[in-house]
C-alpha cells in the first residue's frame, strides 16, 4: 500500500482534530449536569449557576484554558428540534419601504402597480420585489415617469425629474437593500441584547431573515421584540374634557345615522358640526347612565336598548371619577376612555365614521395604550394632539441616544431614556409648555401605541425622562434594548414560525440517540456474520465513521436537528457500501486463484471507480438538498454531505490500514462464512429478455398511482399549502373526529385536519383559519381560540407541544425551491452520467429510473394516505426523502452501470450477444447491490421503529424508495439502455 505513512499521519491528525471538538461538548455537558444537581429542579437557581461561571475557567489544555462562555461557543449545537426554542423568518416589508421613498404618493398608477408586485411576489415568492415593481408600473403606465414620483425632498440629490425611469429603478435596488441590510443589523441587535444563548441570524435572499432562538418559549415576547418597529414618538396631548363633547356629539350622530338607516334601509353621512367640546350641567345625567364596567355583561335586553341609544358609548366608556358629592365628573388626562379588547377595532370603525370625525378638531389622533389596565383586557383610549401642518409628534424618538431599564423611586420597573442636545432643548419646551397648560399630559407613544401619558407638573431640562407603566422587568429591558438598538427602516412581519417545546426536544434527543445505537448494533451484526472477520474491520471503519463525523460537524459549528440525526443513521446503513464494494472484488480476486495480499489489492484497485461514481451521485444530489432547503432539512442536508466524505476515508483507507495491519502479523482475514460463501454465486437471472414484465409492472404501479392522484389527491403539508399546525398531547387517548368537532366552531366553521401523532392521545392540527391576517396580534388570536377548542375536551387536559406557522409567500416558496431542486437534480445525474459513461443512453436510462423512482413514491403516498396509522403529508421532508431516494437510487445504478462498461470492454469481441453481456454484468453485482440494499433497509426499519412520530413518515419514504431504487436500477434503468443501444444500433 502506497503512502500508507501519510494515510496514517491524516488519520492520526483528523482524529486529534475531532477529538479536540467534541471534547467541548463533553466539558459543557458536565458542567450542566453538575448545574442541574445543584439547582435540584429550580430553573433560576440552575440558570444563576452557568451565569456566575460564565467566565470562569472549566477547561484546561495546558497550553490554554477555556471558560464555560468558550466552551459553550464550541460545543456541537443541538437544533430547535432537539432542545426546544423558537425558529422565525421574518421579511422586510419592501412595499413600505418603496411607499416611503415616493413620500407616500397618491398617484392612481403608482399605486396600481405597487399593488400588483405585491400579490406577483405572493405567487412568486422570493423574486426581487422592485424588479416586480418596476415591470408593473411600465405594464399599468407604459408611458410613465417614476421621476414624477419619487422626485421628493428625501431623495435630492439622488433622483430629480431629469432621472430615467431606469435609473430611478437602480435608486430603489440601491435603497431596498440598504434598509434590509439596516433591519438585519437591527435585529441582530435587538437578539444579542436578548440574552438568549448561541442566537443564530442569518440574511435569506434579499428581504427575508431566518432568526433562531433556543430555550426560549414566551413566543408573544419575541415577537413584540421582533416585528416592533421602534418608532418613538412624543405627543402632545388634548384633556379629556376637551373632548368628551365631541364624543356625546359623535354618539348621537351615530345614533341618528343608525336610527335613519333602520327606517330607510340607506346610511347617511350627516354630520354635526361645530359642537360645544365643554363639559355642561346636562352632561352629568348621560355620564351617570353610561357609567359601568367595560365589559360587563347587562340584560340583554338592556345591552340593545343602550347601543341603539348610545352606539359609541355603549362599547367605549368615558373616563370618570366620582366627585365629593357623589357625581360622576370627567377625569382630568389624555385618557377619554376605556374598552374591552374585542371593542376596539368597532371603536376605531366608529371614530374614523366621517359623521364623528367632524366633531372633533382635525389634528386630533387617536391611540390605545400598549397594555391593558387590568386583568379583564380593558385598554384606554388617548387623545393626542398633532403638531404643525404635517400632522406629526411634537418629538420624534430619533433624539434618544440611549436608554436603559431602571426602578422608579417607587420601585417599579421603568425605562430611562437620555436625549441628544437637540432633543433636550425641544423636550424642555414640550414639558414647560405643559406645565403651564394645567398640568397638561404628554404621551410617549412606540409603534402607535401609548407607554405612557404622565401629566407635566414641570420643565424638564438635561433631556433625561422615562416611561412608566404596569410593565414587568422583562418588558423594560426589551423596551430599552430596542430602543437602543434603533427603528427599523420598513415593518418586518413573522412569515413563518416554528416553536418546540423542552419536552417534545428531549423526546426527539432520546428517539435519536435510541435509533442510532440501535442501527449500530443491527449494521454490525449483519457485517460480522456476513463478512466473518473481514465484517469486523468493517465494524472497526464504521466506528471510525462516527466519529469522524461528530467531530467534523463540531469543528464546522454546524447544528445538529433530528432530520441530522437520521442523516447519520442513513449513513451509517450507507457507508457499508464501498466496504461491500471492496469486499465482493476482493472475494472475486480470491475466486480467479490470487493470493490474500494480492487479492486485497487489486480487490481495493477495481472497486475505486464504482465507488467514486456512486458517492459523486450523492453528494451532488446532498448539495442540491442544502441549497434548496431551510432550517431543519438542511441539517440533514449537512450530516450527508460530511457523512459522504467521513465513510470514504473510512471505508478506504482506514479498513486498508487494518488489512494490512494484519497481513503484516501473517494472521487470515476471512470474507466469508460456511452459510453466506455461496450467496448469489453462479447466478443466471435473464433480466435482459424479461424486462418487459418489469415495464408491466412499473407502469400498472404508476397509472393506479395516477388514478389515486385525480381522484384522492395528496395531502399537502403546511410547508406546500400555508398555515398553522400544532402538536397537541392529551392526557387521555382520543378520537380525531372528536378533536375537529370541538374545534370547527372556535374557528368560524372551518374545520381544522386532525391526524394521530405518534400515540393515540397525541394529535398534530394543521388550518389555514386567517393564515393572510397580518396582524400582529393574529398569532395570540388563534392560538387562544385553538385553547378554547381544546377546552371543550371533556375531562382530558390538553398540551400544545409545538407550532408551526408558514404564510402563504413561504409556501409558493418552498414548492418552487421543491420543483427546482428535483427538476435539477435530474439534469445533473444525466449530464454526470453523459460524461462518465460516453453514452447519451445511459444518461437517458439513469434519469427515466430516477423519473420511475418518483413516480412510485407520490403513488404510495397518494395511495396509502390515511391508510396507514402515520402522517403521509407531502412536505419539505418528503422532498428531502425524494432526493436521498434519488441519491441511493444513482448509487446502486452507477455500480450496476460501471460493471456493464466493464463487461462490455471484456467481452465486446467474443461470441456474446450484448444481452449475455449485460445479464452476466448484472448477475456479478447481485451480491454487491442486495448486500447494501438489506444493510440500509435494516437501519431504516430501526428508525422507523425508535426513530419517532416526527421521522416516521420520512423513515417509510426512504424504506420504500430504498426498495423501489434497487428494483430500478436493475429491472429499469438497464433493460432502458439495453433498449436504446439497439435502436440506435438498428439506425447505423
Amino acid at each position: 500500500m502506497q503512502g500508507k505513512g501519510v494515510i496514517r499521519f491524516v488519520a492520526i491528525a483528523l482524529a486529534l482534530a475531532c477529538l479536540y471538538h467534541i471534547s467541548f461538548t463533553v466539558v459543557t455537558s458536565q458542567v450542566e449536569k453538575k448545574a442541574k444537581e445543584y439547582a435540584n429542579g429550580n430553573a433560576a437557581k440552575e440558570s444563576y449557576y452557568l451565569d456566575s461561571i460564565a467566565t470562569e475557567p472549566v477547561f484546561n489544555l495546558g497550553i490554554a484554558k477555556f471558560t464555560y462562555r468558550e466552551c459553550k461557543e464550541k460545543q456541537l449545537n443541538l437544533g430547535l428540534d432537539l432542545k426546544g426554542g423558537m425558529n422565525v423568518t421574518m421579511e422586510v416589508s419592501m412595499v413600505d419601504i418603496i411607499r416611503s421613498m415616493a413620500g407616500n404618493s397618491t398617484d392612481a398608477a403608482f399605486n396600481q402597480a405597487l399593488e400588483l408586485a405585491k400579490q406577483r411576489s405572493i405567487k412568486g415568492g422570493s423574486k426581487d420585489f422592485v424588479e416586480l415593481f418596476d415591470k408593473a408600473y411600465n405594464e399599468v403606465a407604459p408611458n410613465g415617469k417614476l421621476a414624477s414620483i419619487f422626485a421628493t425632498a428625501e431623495n435630492k440629490g439622488r433622483i430629480d425629474y431629469n432621472t430615467s425611469n431606469a435609473d430611478v429603478i437602480k435608486v430603489l435596488k440601491t435603497e431596498s437593500e440598504s434598509a434590509f441590510n439596516r433591519s438585519f443589523e437591527i435585529l441582530r441587535t435587538r437578539i444579542d441584547k436578548f440574552g438568549v444563548t448561541q442566537p443564530n441570524i442569518q440574511k435569506i435572499g434579499g428581504s427575508r431573515i431566518l432568526i433562531e432562538l433556543p430555550g426560549v418559549d414566551d413566543k408573544e415576547r419575541v415577537r413584540k421584540l421582533l416585528q416592533g418597529s421602534a418608532k418613538l414618538e412624543f405627543w402632545e396631548t388634548y384633556d379629556n374634557r376637551e373632548v368628551f363633547g365631541a364624543l356625546e356629539a359623535g354618539n348621537k350622530a351615530l345614533a341618528s345615522q343608525e336610527a335613519l338607516t333602520e327606517k330607510t334601509g340607506a346610511k347617511t353621512d350627516s354630520t354635526t358640526k361645530g359642537a360645544d367640546t365643554t363639559q355642561k350641567k346636562g352632561d352629568l345625567a348621560l355620564l351617570n347612565k353610561i357609567k359601568s364596567e367595560p365589559g360587563k355583561k347587562d340584560s340583554s335586553a338592556a345591552q340593545a336598548l343602550m347601543a341603539k341609544q348610545n352606539p359609541l358609548f355603549a362599547v367605549l366608556i368615558p373616563n370618570t371619577y366620582q366627585a365629593q358629592n357623589g357625581q360622576q365628573s370627567l377625569a382630568p388626562g389624555s385618557v377619554i376612555g376605556y374598552a374591552a379588547l374585542k371593542d376596539t377595532a368597532k371603536i376605531n370603525q366608529y371614530l374614523a365614521t366621517p359623521a364623528v370625525r367632524a366633531n372633533f378638531p382635525a389634528n386630533i389622533k387617536f391611540a390605545w395604550s400598549v397594555k391593558a389596565i387590568n386583568d379583564k383586557n380593558i385598554f384606554a383610549l388617548n387623545a393626542l394632539k398633532a403638531s404643525g401642518r404635517e400632522g406629526k409628534a411634537a418629538l420624534a424618538g430619533n433624539v434618544i441616544s440611549t436608554a436603559r431599564a431602571d426602578y422608579s423611586q417607587d420601585g417599579k420597573p421603568e425605562v430611562v431614556m437620555i436625549m441628544n442636545a437637540d432633543g433636550a432643548k425641544e423636550w424642555r419646551r414640550i414639558t414647560a409648555e405643559a406645565a403651564a397648560a394645567n398640568n397638561r399630559a404628554v404621551a410617549i407613544v412606540l409603534d402607535d401605541a401609548v407607554y405612557s401619558a404622565p401629566s407635566v407638573q414641570n420643565e424638564i431640562s438635561g433631556g433625561i425622562s422615562s416611561i412608566s407603566g404596569n410593565f414587568k422587568v422583562e418588558e423594560t429591558q426589551d423596551l430599552a434594548n430596542i430602543l437602543k438598538a434603533g427603528k427599523l427602516p420598513a415593518p418586518a412581519k413573522i412569515v413563518e414560525e416554528a416553536t418546540v417545546g423542552p419536552t417534545l426536544g428531549q423526546e426527539a434527543i432520546n428517539a435519536g440517540l435510541v435509533s442510532c445505537l440501535a442501527g449500530l448494533i443491527v449494521v454490525f451484526i449483519f457485517m460480522a456474520i456476513y463478512y466473518n472477520k473481514a465484517g469486523l474491520s468493517a465494524d472497526l471503519a464504521l466506528i471510525v465513521n462516527l466519529f469522524f463525523m461528530i467531530g467534523v460537524l463540531a469543528s464546522f459549528g454546524a447544528v445538529l436537528t433530528l432530520p441530522g440525526i437520521a442523516g447519520i443513521v442513513l449513513n451509517i446503513g450507507m457507508a457499508v457500501d464501498a466496504n461491500v464494494l471492496i469486499y465482493e472484488r476482493i472475494k472475486e480476486e480470491l475466486d480467479h486463484g490470487k493470493s490474500l495480499r494480492m487479492a486485497i489489492t487489486d480487490g481495493f484497485k477495481h472497486a475505486y471507480s464504482a465507488i467514486i461514481d456512486a458517492n459523486v451521485t450523492i453528494l451532488l444530489l446532498g448539495i442540491i438538498l442544502y441549497v434548496f432547503s431551510s432550517g431543519l432539512i438542511q441539517g440533514f442536508a449537512t450530516t450527508l454531505v460530511i457523512g459522504i466524505f467521513t465513510s470514504l476515508f473510512s471505508a478506504i483507507f482506514i479498513t486498508r490500514l487494518i488489512f494490512e495491519a494484519q497481513l503484516a502479523k501473517n494472521k487470515v482475514i476471512k470474507f466469508t462464512n460456511e452459510f453466506s460463501k455461496n450467496w448469489f454465486k453462479d447466478t443466471d437471472f435473464d433480466f435482459v429478455s424479461k424486462r418487459k414484465i418489469f415495464y408491466y409492472i412499473s407502469g400498472a404501479i404508476i397509472l393506479a398511482g395516477a388514478v389515486s392522484l385525480v381522484t384522492r389527491g395528496l395531502s399537502l403539508g403546511v410547508d406546500f399549502q400555508g398555515g398553522r399546525t400544532y402538536t397537541v398531547r392529551f392526557d387521555k387517548d382520543v378520537k380525531v373526529g372528536d378533536v375537529r368537532k370541538a374545534l370547527t366552531p372556535v374557528f368560524d366553521g372551518e374545520a381544522p385536519e386532525v391526524k394521530t401523532f405518534g400515540s393515540s392521545s397525541q394529535v398534530r392540527i394543521t388550518t389555514a383559519y386567517q393564515i393572510d391576517n397580518q396582524s400582529e396580534t393574529i398569532d395570540k388570536e388563534i392560538e387562544a381560540k385553538l385553547k378554547t377548542g381544546l377546552a371543550k375536551m371533556d375531562n382530558n387536559k390538553a398540551q400544545i407541544m409545538d407550532s408551526r406557522k408558514v404564510g402563504p409567500t413561504i409556501a409558493s416558496d418552498i414548492k418552487k425551491s421543491a420543483f427546482y431542486s428535483i427538476a435539477l437534480a435530474l439534469i445533473i445525474i444525466y449530464i454526470y452520467i453523459l460524461i462518465r459513461f460516453r453514452k447519451w443512453q445511459f444518461g437517458v436510462g439513469a434519469t427515466v429510473a430516477l423519473f420511475h423512482d418518483v413516480l412510485i413514491i407520490i403513488a404510495v403516498y397518494s395511495i396509502f394516505n390515511g391508510l396507514l396509522p402515520f402522517s403521509l403529508d407531502v412536505d419539505q421532508t418528503f422532498v428531502a426523502a425524494i432526493l436521498t431516494i434519488m441519491g441511493y437510487s444513482m448509487n446502486d445504478t452507477v455500480v450496476v452501470f460501471d460493471r456493464i462498461r466493464e463487461y462490455l470492454g471484456l467481452h465486446h469481441s467474443k461470441n456474446e450477444t450484448m444481452g449475455q453481456v449485460i445479464n452476466s454484468a448484472l448477475n456479478s453485482t447481485l451480491n454487491r447491490t442486495v448486500v447494501t440494499g438489506l444493510c440500509t433497509m435494516l437501519v431504516l426499519i430501526v428508525l422507523f421503529i425508535f426513530g419517532g412520530a416526527v421521522l416516521r413518515g420520512f423513515s417509510f419514504a426512504l424504506l420504500v424508495g430504498i426498495v423501489v431504487g434497487t428494483y430500478s436500477s436493475l429491472f429499469v434503468a438497464t433493460p432502458i439502455v439495453v433498449d436504446f443501444i439497439r435502436k440506435d444500433d438498428k439506425k447505423q
